[in-house]
């Protein structure tokens, strides 16, 4: 099964020889003998190297699992010899901000810090053991954690309102939430069936605002391009969110208040998890969340509420 995943990464025998430290010859056989076993060809030999086939192309998730529960089965005997294994949504993200606060704070702590689509796909992670813990927030409507998995409100980050220079609300401190309703909201990242996108219907539905999620996707530098050529465009963006756009773009962070959305980041594990270090990991986030006063947040009804482990 090894050798089977290093031909399909490296997309060469030779290659894969090199990475698992035996011959090529003896990488051919044993995918040769995983062929045979399962009666299919996994490969098809080009002048290149070797391409997965069809039915390569659908054992590969299956086989890289095999190898993630060989490799569980190993850490488990050996708690705290490996990297705590995280997920932060995205690495420009709030999470990942908090992820770097704690290791500035516990260099000693080894990070494997890696990104999942959803919470359905991070919690399931976080059960089947896959990783040790992720940032998400929780729980979705209708939807409950697990048996066994923990969870805690570590970060409420204040939701800002983005918009180009030439934008009829660029030049304020601040604006109500409300005072918004009417205006074009544009988030076209917004996936429906996510955690983020019941936020943002939520968020919507409080303030009477209309988010636009119209036009595909391009990604954060094609968003970021419109606001700043737009009079009439704005978006919304998390505090700790990590943006960089090019000094003429002129865009603006304007703040929301009276009150001010949050968007609400719980940490997730699971609760028979026995690394040491998200013990840490949990302790720190726990006594360095910053907060509002009561009354100034806003948040959906259906998040987890504040500490509830």
């Amino acid at each position: 099964m090894r050798a089977f995943v290093a031909v399909a990464d490296a997309g060469r025998f030779q290659d894969a020889a090199a990475e698992l430290s035996i011959t090529q010859q003896g990488v051919s056989k044993r995918v040769a003998t995983l062929e045979k076993a399962l009666g299919v060809r996994l490969f098809t030999r080009t002048a290149r190297g070797a391409a997965l086939t069809i039915d390569g192309q659908a054992f590969l998730p299956h086989a890289r699992d095999l190898l993630r529960a060989e490799e569980r089965a190993v850490a488990s005997v050996r708690p705290g010899r490996r990297a705590l294994r995280v997920d932060v949504i995205g690495r420009r993200l709030a999470p990942a901000g908090l992820l770097r606060d704690f290791h500035r704070a516990h260099p000693e702590v080894e990070l494997d810090v890696v990104t999942l689509f959803d919470a359905d796909a991070a919690v399931d992670a976080v059960r089947s053991g896959t990783i040790d813990a992720t940032f998400r927030a929780v729980t979705m409507p209708g939807r409950q954690l697990p048996d066994g998995i923990g969870a805690v409100r570590v970060s409420d980050e204040p939701i800002q309102l983005l918009t180009g220079p030439s934008h009829e609300l660029a030049a304020a401190r601040a604006v109500a939430p409300a005072s918004l309703a009417g205006r074009r909201i544009w988030m076209p990242g917004i996936v429906p069936g996510t955690e983020w996108a019941a936020y943002y219907d939520d968020l919507a539905a409080a303030f009477g605002l209309t988010i636009e999620v119209t036009g595909p996707d391009f990604g954060t530098e094609p968003l970021l391009d419109t606001i700043a050529d737009s009079r009439t465009l704005a978006t919304f963006v998390g505090e700790r969110t990590r943006l960089v756009w090019p000094a003429d773009h002129g865009l603006r962070r304007v703040a929301l208040r009276d009150p001010t959305p949050v968007y609400p980041h719980s940490l997730v594990w699971h609760r028979d998890n026995p690394h040491p270090a998200l013990a840490v990991l949990r302790d720190h986030l726990c006594t360095r969340r910053p907060g509002l006063r009561d009354g100034e947040i806003w948040a959906p009804s259906w998040t987890l509420v504040e500490n509830a482990a």
